[in-house]
């Protein structure tokens, strides 16, 4: 459980991980490509797919993001049950 809870407190150390579940969090459901153009439109970030796919790993590894295939496209989805189950102790 502690490497769990340590696993979700990096990822959200990191404010960019930050603005992708926030998107991920208003849209519900995004490919890698609908992430990118948000982020560098909506936030005017300066970065390349393959370096939202490395923040995605580690919110993946942190069980804060799940994705899934749609035909050939794979849709990336926010998963906040294990922010809820982490601060279920505290809050509660």
């Amino acid at each position: 459980m502690e490497r769990e809870k340590d696993a979700i407190f990096k990822a959200l150390a990191d404010s960019t991980r930050r603005l992708i579940l926030n998107e991920l969090s208003e849209r519900n459901e995004l490919t890698l490509y609908e992430l990118t153009s948000r982020l560098i439109m909506k936030h005017n970030l300066t970065i390349s797919r393959q370096g939202i796919a490395k923040h995605l790993s580690v919110l993946e590894e942190a069980g804060l993001l799940k994705s899934k295939r749609k035909g050939k496209y794979r849709v990336l989805m926010f998963d906040n049950e294990p922010l809820k189950n982490l601060l279920k102790g505290w809050v509660e």
